[in-house]
């Protein structure tokens, strides 16, 4: 484990599914109360998702998070104020589609994120529209939407993905943790990406970061920050790599790290 003084922390960066959202997509009133007292604290929150800002919103809007980096890092803002996005053109949000469809057909499934739009061209349910693409944009990407951001492919064979990949090298194609959904983003943008990109903008260094994750999107994340903080639930190859490992994200595993974390801070615990 590395050396980390946790009186240093000045921000927390949590990600969204199967982290700071239970499996209901839902966050706890511990884990609120707890983020709500280390704001007070003068600590600094933040989010980092693979979602989209919009869709993000959805979730933390009682979180209030000061800084936000979306779509994978694609997306990156402290308040009102946009530090960083990493669009692709028209043009080459054209040719992965393109691509997507040589891989896996005419009938790919494959979803787009704007920073306010999710556009997708299959069906989902009420259920998945309550937990996840309420207001999302139904499409056959016949017309290409301006400013997408990321691009995600179902497939089931990772032979597949490995054929998407070497056709698009200006990209980075990543499987999400659960299931056979794949995020295109542009070549080096990450969450860690994003989190360079906040700390350059706000005068915060990467040790003063407590970073929160589960899945393989994570890990360089929580590499990069001072503390890196896994959930039991998270990939192994997460555990890891991680400096702490807690509690699973169906518990109040963050409320209880923070409450430990604010202790220490102020005098009363022991690192």
């Amino acid at each position: 484990m590395r050396d980390i003084n946790i009186k240093d922390i000045r921000l927390l960066l949590f990600d969204l599914d199967d982290t700071l959202l239970r499996s209901d997509k839902t966050v706890s009133e511990a884990n609120l109360l707890a983020i709500e007292r280390c704001r007070g604290a003068g600590i600094l929150v933040g989010v980092s998702t693979s979602r989209s800002e919009r869709n993000a919103d959805m979730f933390i809007r009682r979180v209030r998070p000061d800084l936000m980096i979306t779509s994978a890092g694609a997306s990156v803002r402290a308040g009102d104020r946009r530090i960083f996005t990493a669009a692709f053109t028209n043009s080459e949000t054209e040719e992965i589609i393109r691509k997507a469809r040589d891989v896996m057909g005419p009938e790919a499934l494959i979803d787009a994120d704007t920073s306010d739009t999710h556009y997708r061209n299959y069906p989902v349910s009420e259920d998945e529209e309550r937990t996840g693409w309420d207001g999302s944009v139904a499409t056959d990407f016949s017309a290409i939407p301006e400013g997408v951001l990321m691009v995600c492919v179902n497939m089931p064979d990772p032979e597949d993905a490995v054929r998407l990949q070497n056709t698009l090298p200006f990209c980075d194609v990543v499987k999400f943790a659960n299931g056979s959904w794949y995020k295109v983003t542009r070549a080096g943008v990450t969450k860690a990406s994003g989190v360079e990109a906040l700390c350059e903008e706000l005068g915060i260094e990467k040790r003063e970061i407590a970073a929160f994750g589960d899945d393989l999107a994570d890990i360089e994340m929580l590499r990069l920050a001072g503390l890196g903080v896994a959930m039991g639930n998270g990939l192994s190859e997460v555990r890891e790599e991680a400096d702490v490992v807690i509690g699973d994200n169906n518990s109040d595993a963050i409320a209880d790290f923070l409450e430990k974390l604010l202790e220490i801070r102020s005098g009363e615990g022991y690192a």
